[in-house]
Order: C-alpha cells, then structure tokens, then sequence
C-alpha cells in the first residue's frame, strides 16, 4: 500500500507506521519537527518499509496545505490510506482565561485538520478509491470540565468526518474515525496511569484493523465504546454536579 502520514512524529502515528513499515509498504510522512521526522524515516527504513519519502509542515500553516498535499499524492502517484494524527493536548485552565490561547489549541487541533481533510477529500474522490483515518478521541463524545476545549475541538472534527464518511462513500472512498482513550504518550506524561491506559501499539494495532475491516468509527481499546456509552446517557442535571 501507499500511505500518507500526517502528524507522523505522534506515538500513534509512528507506533502505526512501525506497523506498516514491517508490512513493507510505502509511505510518506510530514510533520512539524524535521529532526524527529528523519529519526523516524531512518528508523523505518531499518524496519522495512518499501520506500519512504518526508515533508516538514506545521499544520497551523493552512496557506501550505494543498501545496504540500499535492506534493505528497505526486510523489506516490496514488494513495491508498492517508492518516492525519496530529494533535495537542492544551492546558484547559489556560483556555479559560485567555480566549487567544483558547483560539490556538481549536486552530491545532480542529480547524487545521478540516483544512488538510479539505484538500484531501477532493484528490480521494477524483482517484476513487482509498481510506482516509483520523484520529479523534473519546473526548469529542461529552462535554467534561476538566478538558471542555479539547473535547469541543475533537467533536467538531468528528462531526466533520460523519458528513465526509457520507459524501465520499458513493466515490468509493472510506473514512474512518479513530477514538482513542486514554494513551500512554510523551503527552500524557504528567498523567497518574491506571488499568483504563493504553500504548500506542496497541491503538495502532486497532486502526490497521479497522482500516482493513472499513469500520467507520472505532474506539480503542475496544472498552471505550462501552465507557462512554455510559457516560453519554447521563442527564445534564446530573452531570454538570459530576467531577470528570
């Protein structure tokens, strides 16, 4: 397979693509940090990657998207999945009070894929075919006090994709949203860690499944779905009394 990777130095994202790497398929990364990004290209390449081709971009850059997109599908001709995994994890009391840095996280982590998914929803249609994934997160599902502009930003990019999954299907074009739960990531370091926690590989290992299997939305682990089933059916007059 052809692959695109945007957001390539996420643990998702790389756990994913040490996935594919030993599959020997072809890919094409781009991410922010370029030290990182040839780390990681060396690193595949040891792994057996087929061929392997990079592009430093920060996502916030939205005037950069469709040329570096159109780079990205004429180096491989053609694309069969394409994974936008780029994201931070903002300070929710630093949005509170200051509606710019508020403004800079929804930038990062909403607008900036809606503009990507933009530029590559169209070249998808017009080659009819491939899977387009993106991770989301369990968050985007209920609002919660504790991280309410993180779960605003991945909602709105979950709501997105549902009316994109719906456009696309009749070009034979699958788009599927990845919910993760909590992940053990150089960004959730700071984060005490119980039983709910997953690696990265394990996320990875759900997404090349269900990219195999066209699921449409997949929360890993698997119990996530189960969770926030429950957390979804509690009133407001409860939940806003409820510390999450």
């Amino acid at each position: 397979m052809k692959i695109l990777i945007i957001g390539a130095t996420s643990a998702i994202a790389e756990a994913t693509a040490r996935l594919w790497a030993e599959a020997g398929h072809q890919m094409y990364l781009i991410a922010r940090d370029e030290t990182r990004l040839e780390t990681i290209s060396s690193d595949l390449k040891i792994r057996g990657v087929c061929q392997i081709d990079s592009q430093q971009m920060d996502v916030n850059e939205l005037s950069q998207h469709k040329l570096i997109i159109d780079k990205a599908f004429d180096a491989l001709k053609f694309i069969d999945v394409v994974l936008i995994a780029h994201g931070t994890l903002g300070n929710q009391e630093a949005c509170e009070q200051d509606f710019e840095v508020a403004l800079q996280e929804f930038h990062t982590n909403a607008i900036s894929t809606l503009s990507l998914l933009t530029h590559i929803a169209n070249r998808m249609e017009s080659q009819k075919q491939g899977t387009i994934a993106v991770i989301s997160s369990v968050a985007g599902d209920r609002g919660r006090q504790s991280n309410y502009l993180y779960g605003t930003a991945k909602g709105t990019v979950s709501i997105f994709l549902q009316g994109l999954r719906q456009r696309l299907y009749k070009s034979g074009v699958h788009v599927m949203t990845v919910k993760p739960g909590f992940v053990d990531t150089p960004m959730t370091a700071a984060f005490k860690k119980g039983p709910l926690w997953a690696k990265p590989d394990v996320i990875a290992q759900c997404i090349d499944n269900g990219i195999r299997r066209k699921r449409n939305v997949i929360y890993t682990p698997w119990y996530w779905w189960i969770i926030m089933a429950v957390i979804k059916m509690i009133p407001e007059t409860i939940m806003k009394k409820i510390v999450l």
